[in-house]
């Protein structure tokens, strides 16, 4: 039977299970999990190609057996002593790792992404992704509206003026991108923002009206097809604010 660490090794270059998670030995139990959850949305079966979901299971499979140990105080402190784990344990029990996932993380509901947006927007969070945003692309509005979470085009204008306030008073530094922007660069996000719309409410109406969360999940995902990342990461970010840490039942369930 394969272990842990050379089934990770096989699957994700290393045996070293922080370096899968890229993080160090001396993460805390909140990094260990944000970064299980977001490399286990990369590879989720469902979110990839046909051809590569035995792949994905795979790699899916082996990061949850990973975080049973690093999230385990004991378990963790063995390995962290001996870089070995224990594989005779019920680690290798013919768990459903998909169900120990969506205990982990329960779905975020539409209600949930209708309070996150209230509470985001105009937000001290959102301020500091806005500069976050408006420093790593250099003033480049086009990758600072796909940047900021929930930002639509009619959030551009107050954008601009906290940013120019702030640039003003010397806190963030003055970008050509951003203070010399051409009219034109600027209708063309305005039509691409208004063709977005068409697809999005297109697509809604494929839907069938579309109540509900998963409605509202394939609309967004619609709108942005060509910002899928952006858009996983929007899903990951609520469904980590949101989620709210759950036992993992100790009893094994076979699939």
């Amino acid at each position: 039977m394969v272990g842990l660490l050379e089934t990770c090794r096989l699957v994700f270059a290393t045996d070293n299970l922080y370096e899968v998670l890229k993080l160090t030995k001396n993460a805390s139990s909140t990094e260990i999990k944000r970064g299980y959850h977001k490399l286990s949305l990369e590879v989720h079966p469902d979110r990839v190609e046909e051809e590569s979901k035995d792949e994905a299971t795979k790699k899916f499979q082996t990061l949850g057996k990973l975080y049973s140990i690093l999230s385990d105080k004991e378990k963790r402190a063995v390995y962290d002593d001996t870089g070995e784990v224990d594989d005779e344990d019920d680690l290798q029990q013919d768990r459903d790792w998909f169900d120990y996932w969506r205990l982990l993380f329960p779905p975020v509901s539409l209600d949930d992404i209708k309070n996150f947006e209230k509470e985001y927007k105009g937000s001290p969070e959102e301020l500091t992704d806005l500069k976050s945003a408006y420093c790593e692309y250099k003033g480049d509005m086009d990758a600072i509206m796909d940047a900021v979470l929930c930002s639509t085009i009619d959030d551009e204008p107050r954008f601009r003026t906290a940013l120019t306030e702030l640039i003003n008073s010397k806190e963030l530094p003055k970008y050509k991108n951003f203070t010399k922007e051409g009219k034109e660069k600027k209708e063309n996000r305005r039509r691409k923002a208004d063709s977005e719309a068409a697809e999005a409410e297109a697509a809604l109406a494929e839907l069938g009206g579309g109540d509900g969360e998963d409605s509202l999940k394939n609309m967004i995902m619609q709108r942005h097809q060509a910002r899928q990342g952006a858009a996983d990461d929007f899903f990951a970010q609520l469904e980590q604010k949101y989620a709210k840490p759950k036992k993992a039942k100790t009893s094994s369930k076979k699939k």
